[in-house]
């Protein structure tokens, strides 16, 4: 069983990632840094989305490089990790949602592109991914399993937001994605979890809670302490992790719905 995790902002380097080998992969959609290593007694492949340094803002994030790469790694499910804004005010700061639902209605890659693996006619496999839920439930719920085992309070369940970077929403923008009954924003997931559903992967999409969405709060937070709060949201993140690694079997790795294909 080979697990993949993507983390988000702040984190370049998986905590607690053991016997950690850096390697770089290139793919048909380019070239990007992974890490194996062990959790446990699970083999692991790291990919951190936004890159040394930040060096991808959501904006330069290449999704299809990304899951191409994991694929190419021959991952047999994903686990990915995105900092959050809470558009529903009963979240907690420093809460980690366990999303069971989208919101990404534009369907789009940050170069504008309509996000598919599927973008010229007439090639292998092409279909039409249908689903109820777009996040694999057996992992969703080894997720929330082992979050009862933690301090960390645990959301089992919420919409999950994609909004496009890198400028944060406005008060009016939030409002509207509340009365659409989403639960927290980012600006980077929504792609994976498409192309992730379209190549028939096992994903589940896990956002910690670093501040309230514009409007959410009547005092907003100083920008030092949202940046304290992510910083302390690795450690959390790494145990939520580690936990989830003992109690995942390969009975849980299944995809969200079907693909439709057509042969041409």
């Amino acid at each position: 069983m080979l697990i993949g995790i993507i983390s988000g902002s702040g984190t370049e380097a998986w905590p607690g990632l053991e016997d950690a080998q850096p390697a770089v992969t290139q793919t048909a959609y380019g070239a990007v840094e992974l890490a194996t290593g062990r959790i446990g007694a699970v083999d692991v492949v790291h990919l951190s989305r936004h890159g040394p340094s930040h060096r991808h803002l959501s904006n330069h994030v290449e999704h299809r490089t990304n899951l191409s790469a994991l694929m190419e790694a021959r991952v047999d499910a994903v686990i990915a990790f995105t900092a959050c804004g809470a558009v529903d005010p009963s979240v907690p700061l420093g809460a980690a949602v366990v999303f069971d639902d989208l919101y990404f209605p534009s369907n789009r890659l940050p170069d504008g592109s309509l996000c598919t693996w599927h973008d010229r006619p007439g090639t292998a496999g092409p279909g039409h991914w249908i689903f109820d839920r777009p996040f694999s439930d057996p992992l969703r719920h080894a997720l929330v399993r082992a979050g009862q085992h933690l301090d960390t309070p645990v959301v089992a369940a919420g919409t999950y937001g994609h909004v496009d970077g890198p400028r944060f929403n406005s008060k009016a923008e939030i409002a509207a994605l509340a009365g659409a009954g989403v639960t927290a924003v980012s600006q980077t997931a929504g792609p994976e979890t498409v192309l992730a559903g379209e190549a028939g992967v096992p994903y589940v999409l896990v956002g910690f809670v670093t501040d309230y969405a514009n409007g959410v709060s009547d005092d907003p937070e100083p920008a030092a302490q949202l940046l304290a709060r992510a910083a302390q949201g690795r450690s959390i993140l790494a145990s939520l992790t580690e936990a989830t690694m003992a109690l995942v079997t390969p009975d849980d790795l299944v995809p969200a719905g079907a693909v439709l294909r057509f042969d041409p």
